[in-house]
């Protein structure tokens, strides 16, 4: 999230790799298996302050993020992201952020596209796949944008709507605590983070007082939600006295839905409040082969 929201934005399922043990085993037994529910979101985005120096006055937007799904556990995700920021001589920037990618948990591959415009001119621009190499001791991204190009990743690697899952199937388990590698392809597909994540307390159905504003948002009382804080760090630098390149918390319900965000650059921050939200139905599984690597 450059500036994706990984609520997004703001996700495999099953139990957490041998991080959960049997707790998470028998937690998931009880809960049942996690399922997404396909769902667009509408976030308004507010400024919530920056620090001195840091250039940064005033920032508004708008972000519309859309998550489908099929029987199969297969699942697309779309993003709008766009921000005006003002800067401290009142001078304005409109950045556009638009990104889509599409995520098969069985055999875990990714496709992603993303683009980013500054002031509607084209600054950013990535597109490819990512999938298990040869026996899957590692992460194979092959590149289309910026330019054609392989870039091998650690074996670990979480792809998003995993990740997501990953989280909230510790949570269930009463984990406090998860951390993970993580790559979304953004950054121009080059890079992933390595993420920690601290995990609220369970809030069960109708405690997290969706406002009676938002669209549909009623529909979520039925639905347990857990806070959750992730740091994301450069690779290699997720010690204990490192910083983060940035922070981001929400509220992420059972189904998939996020709400309260929260993402913290260190030097200005930023919150998205949920405004409109409609569940969708549920799309037919891929009846497309995998493709070739």
């Amino acid at each position: 999230m450059s500036l994706q929201v990984k609520v997004l934005v703001l996700c495999a399922v099953g139990a957490v790799s041998g991080l959960a043990g049997t707790a998470t085993a028998f937690a998931q037994a009880a809960a049942g298996p996690i399922k997404f529910r396909p769902h667009r979101a509408v976030y308004d985005i507010v400024f919530d302050h920056s620090t001195p120096g840091s250039g940064v006055a005033d920032m508004s937007g708008r972000m519309v993020y859309e998550m489908t799904g099929t029987p199969c556990n297969e699942y697309g995700q779309s993003m709008r992201f766009v921000t005006r920021m003002t800067n401290q001589e009142g001078l304005t920037q409109v950045n556009d952020l638009r990104t889509s990618s599409f995520e098969d948990l069985a055999t875990h591959q990714l496709r992603f596209q993303s683009t980013q415009y500054e002031n509607q001119q084209l600054a950013e621009s990535s597109q490819g796949s990512a999938a298990p190499g040869n026996g899957s001791s590692f992460i194979e991204v092959k590149l289309i944008k910026p330019a054609k190009k392989t870039v091998k990743l650690p074996g670990d690697i979480y792809f998003p709507i995993q990740h997501s899952m990953a989280l909230i199937e510790a949570a269930r388990a009463g984990r406090h605590q998860f951390a993970a590698n993580l790559y979304d392809g953004s950054d121009k597909g080059e890079k992933f983070y390595e993420t920690s994540a601290m995990l609220g307390p369970r809030t069960a159905p109708g405690g997290a007082k969706v406002p009676a504003s938002v669209k549909n948002g009623g529909e979520l009382d039925a639905s347990a939600s857990w806070p959750i804080a992730i740091a994301y760090f450069e690779p290699g630098a997720s010690s204990a006295d490192a910083l983060p390149t940035y922070e981001l918390s929400y509220r992420i319900y059972e189904n998939g839905v996020s709400t309260r965000l929260y993402l913290d650059y260190g030097d200005f921050a930023i919150r998205g409040e949920l405004r409109e939200l409609t569940f969708l139905d549920e799309g037919k599984c891929s009846s497309k082969p995998a493709a070739k690597r």
